[in-house]
């Protein structure tokens, strides 16, 4: 046989066996592609209100080279360790290191760079569909085009044309350094198996068990109060991410084939042959693929994690407008309300206003801080408050010698919780007024110029609102004392108002603020973290979901013997599938619920700090994660089907 045809049959088997490893990298290509287009795309940073685009997605390019090159290079190593008795034969029939090395760099390169150029064919291709992703989920209204990028074509070009030649470095030394007899042995080696459980591998598993329960806890009392000062923040984040990591890869090194040797006991050894094909085969080869699966769980949690708090932020975007501009609109300034009420009456628009007047009160809430805010709110005594009375609040009535406080976020409830009762010291500039505290409500009534977007405003009678208006102290007052809201009482006048809103010129050392501009900013701002983080979660999964295959497929092909063995016996192909189910369901499962679990305690301990809202957000990233995540359970699953199939 020829050189040529050699190369020819070898590129058709690849091929077929390898489908998976070549959509791989062609989209990987397409992606990049797609992303440095986006980064020369003018469209980006020529809209006004935006976020400097280019800049972010050149940020996320350097990050998805790299989740690109190590998937490229470990998937290599995986390939060229499966072909070493191939390597081996070519040697034996007298073949050179140098020729072999040339007929492997044939086949890769064929195969690479048609994939490659698939992959920028699909990306130019999707390059218009993801900037109208992107802009659709920033709120941004432009037109878009389909645009070929040179300079896009020769940086994805150089890119994967180095991550090529070090896939051909790695091959080169890995056929080099072999001999004969060490290539018909790269597999056996490599997959150490376990042949007994022993202490130290027991201690190992029950050590990676309280590890991972042990950072959990922390994460959960993270922002309790029980770490009041910085450094206390920190070593607590550090010893977290160490104890769930190392936890991590001891429980994949050690407590898998804990637990299921527990289970092999309970059973005194008598396994039917699912548990056979399950559980003993995940007991010997778990271990051995401990450091992966560490590495692909946590990066799978750390994707889920930020893409589930990105959203968040992008979920709550409207409700934290609400707390910032508690109206459709707000202005801090008499002269200038009264131009916006004429243009809106000018344009027949109707709404409601109504009007604060507000102070600036040292005050003293030692008494009704539940919360241990020591280390955090040294100089709590001295807090500054926002007051109003009950004269213009509508809807609460408290006597002269009491007051209620209203508006408060999740946030704030976490680092300063209020007690239902107890007192309040109000000081002027010389007067120190107690009152008796009556309470919290949720709704904020002013805009984030008076509380800074989570303070709460103090409301007291109005005969105390005047004793403290004439005790002020000038140094913390804020530069204006009047808020006027605007609510626009038809929905689909809303908009209208807003363009007037925008149109209408100010004056410049007034405060205003438009709800519907402030929830716009901040979707366009976290759209486009959401956007990368998707985009990149997404290109980690392909690959991990990979490379997992990868290795189920090469586990399948050494078992093949087992299996003809147990169709010999009898067993029939569903008898072997029904185990091989299991096995599937553990190998893909235990990751991904794990990598579920440390993606929740991570998003649980701080999610507050980014919007109001939870359990909706995290609930649709995880399930859409683990649906795509469970397509590569079930291609490996077809794959053990056609082995089992020709095993006989």
């Amino acid at each position: 046989m020829k050189i040529n045809e050699l190369i020819l049959r070898n590129l058709k088997k690849n091929l077929k066996n390898y489908y998976l490893y070549v959509f791989a990298l062609i989209f990987s290509a397409a992606l990049y592609f797609a992303f440095v287009t986006l980064q020369y795309d003018p469209s980006l940073d020529e809209t006004k209100g935006t976020v400097k685009g280019a800049a972010a997605i050149r940020s996320a390019s350097i990050l998805l080279v790299a989740i690109v090159s190590i998937f490229l290079l470990y998937a290599n190593n995986i390939f060229i360790k499966r072909r070493s008795k191939e390597i081996g034969l070519f040697q034996l029939i007298g073949m050179t290191k140098g020729k072999i090395f040339r007929i492997l760099n044939t086949e890769n390169f064929v195969l690479y760079f048609i994939s490659l150029g698939l992959g920028i064919f699909v990306g130019f291709a999707g390059s218009k569909l993801i900037l109208m992703i992107l802009f659709k989920i920033t709120g941004i209204e432009t037109e878009t085009s389909l645009r070929f990028s040179s300079e896009a074509l020769l940086q994805t070009v150089v890119i994967f044309t180095i991550i090529y030649l070090l896939i051909m470095l790695m091959n080169y030394l890995f056929i080099k350094r072999q001999t004969i007899l060490s290539l018909f042995r790269v597999n056996s080696s490599t997959e150490g198996k376990l042949t007994r459980m022993s202490f130290w591998q027991i201690l190992i598993g029950i050590m990676g068990i309280i590890l991972i329960i042990t950072g959990y806890y922390v994460s959960s009392k993270l922002f309790s109060g029980e770490f009041t000062t910085s450094m206390e923040l920190v070593l607590a984040m550090t010893f977290i991410l160490a104890s769930v990591i190392l936890g991590t890869y001891l429980f994949f090194k050690g407590s898998v084939s804990f637990i299921f040797h527990l289970i092999r006991k309970g059973k005194k050894g008598y396994l039917n042959i699912n548990e056979v094909l399950s559980l003993s085969s995940l007991m010997f080869r778990m271990k051995s693929n401990s450091l992966m699966l560490t590495i692909i769980t946590t990066v799978s949690a750390l994707a889920i994690a930020l893409l589930s708090l990105s959203y968040i932020s992008y979920y709550s975007a409207e409700s934290k407008a609400k707390n910032y501009v508690v109206s459709d609109f707000s202005i801090t300034n008499e002269e200038d309300a009264k131009l916006f009420k004429e243009a809106l009456d000018s344009k027949q628009i109707p709404y409601t206003t109504k009007t604060f007047n507000i102070i600036q009160v040292e005050s003293d809430l030692n008494d009704i801080i539940e919360s241990d805010t020591e280390g955090l709110y040294a100089d709590i005594g001295k807090f500054v408050l926002p007051v109003i009375s009950e004269k213009e609040a509508v809807g609460f009535n408290v006597s002269a010698d009491e007051t209620i406080f209203s508006g408060y976020d999740d946030l704030l409830q976490k680092f300063m919780e209020f007690a239902d009762s107890g007192e309040v010291v109000l000081t002027g500039k010389t007067e120190k007024i107690p009152l008796k505290y009556k309470g919290l409500e949720k709704d904020f009534l002013v805009s984030w110029q008076f509380t800074g977007g989570g303070v709460p405003v103090a409301i007291v009678d109005d005969s105390i609102f005047k004793r403290l208006s004439t005790d002020l102290d000038p140094a913390i007052q804020k530069s204006s004392s009047l808020f006027v809201g605007f609510d626009i009482k038809k929905e689909e006048h809303l908009e209208k108002a807003n363009q007037i809103f925008e149109e209408l010129e100010f004056d410049e050392n007034s405060l205003h603020a438009s709800q519907m501009q402030t929830s716009n900013a901040e979707k366009g701002n976290m759209g486009l973290v959401m956007f990368i983080v998707s985009f990149l979660g997404l290109t980690f999964l392909i690959t991990s979901g990979c490379i997992l295959y990868f290795k189920q497929m090469g586990e399948s092909e050494e078992e093949k013997p087992n299996y003809t063995i147990l169709r010999k016996l009898g067993f029939s192909e569903q008898d072997l599938i029904k185990g091989i189910k299991f096995k599937q369901l553990f190998n893909f499962g235990i990751p991904l619920i794990i990598g579920l679990s440390h993606s929740y305690f991570a998003v649980q301990s701080g999610w507050f700090l980014f919007g109001s809202e939870l359990w909706t957000p995290i609930i649709i990233v995880m399930a859409i994660y683990t649906v795509l995540y469970s397509i590569f359970g079930f291609l490996s699953l077809f794959y053990y089907k056609k082995v089992i199939k020709l095993s006989l």
